[in-house]
């Protein structure tokens, strides 16, 4: 059975997420990771794991998007979009519908 881990995943994404950031800038690229481990209050080891762990691919980058949630909101705002259409005509169509009901009768 795993043991707990003693970071949340917060911190864990927030410190693998700065590293990551932090060593793609060429000046702050040299000691990053022990500089970050010791501002977060973790084992500069544990960071260069995490990190190289998102590097390698076998762990997802922290914040970032996955192609399925990049496809899931294209799919809602096409539908949000043909609602809103949808709306519009049914709108228009009330108030023909309205302008008929209050015409006078001959």
């Amino acid at each position: 059975m795993p043991r707990p881990s003693k970071y949340s995943p917060e911190l864990r994404d927030r410190a693998t997420r700065m590293a990551i950031d932090a060593r793609k800038d060429p000046g702050t690229a040299p000691g990053a990771i022990a500089r970050i481990a010791g501002q977060l209050d973790i084992h500069p080891e544990t960071l260069r794991s995490w990190v190289r762990r998102v590097e390698d691919g076998h762990a997802a980058v922290p914040g970032a998007q996955t192609v399925s949630d990049i496809e899931r909101v294209r799919q809602l705002e096409k539908e949000n979009a043909e609602l809103r259409r949808a709306n519009e005509i049914l709108k228009a169509a009330s108030a023909f519908f309205a302008a008929e009901l209050d015409r006078p009768r001959r």
